[in-house]
């Protein structure tokens, strides 16, 4: 039962973090709830590799306590990072006349 809240909150806070990602970042991005949901838990991973890469030690990106809210904007930050990655790659697929 344990196992299924800690990956239920993880599928809720990754749409929470996919969803700000996909306002912030500028332009049409067709995604459903669970690739956005996706996008999030992703982006929390990127987001934790950099605080980690920066800090010299492991955040926890998801924690609902009072101190955690550098957890939550560098899973926003990675979210975003992903998402301008993953539309570059989209717009690369596209035939160079329909690029634009």
């Amino acid at each position: 039962m344990h196992e299924v809240r800690f990956i239920l909150s993880w599928v809720v806070c990754g749409l929470v973090v996919g969803l700000i990602a996909r306002l912030l970042v500028p332009g049409r991005h067709p995604l459903g709830l669970l690739r956005t949901a996706l996008l999030g838990v992703l982006g929390a991973i990127v987001g934790g590799l950099i605080y980690w890469a920066l800090a010299g030690e492991p955040g926890r990106p998801f924690s609902l306590e009072g101190d955690a809210w550098h957890g939550w904007l560098v899973s926003i930050l990675g979210a975003v990072i992903v998402l301008w990655l993953y539309s570059e790659w989209q717009r690369s697929r596209r035939p160079w006349w329909r690029r634009w």
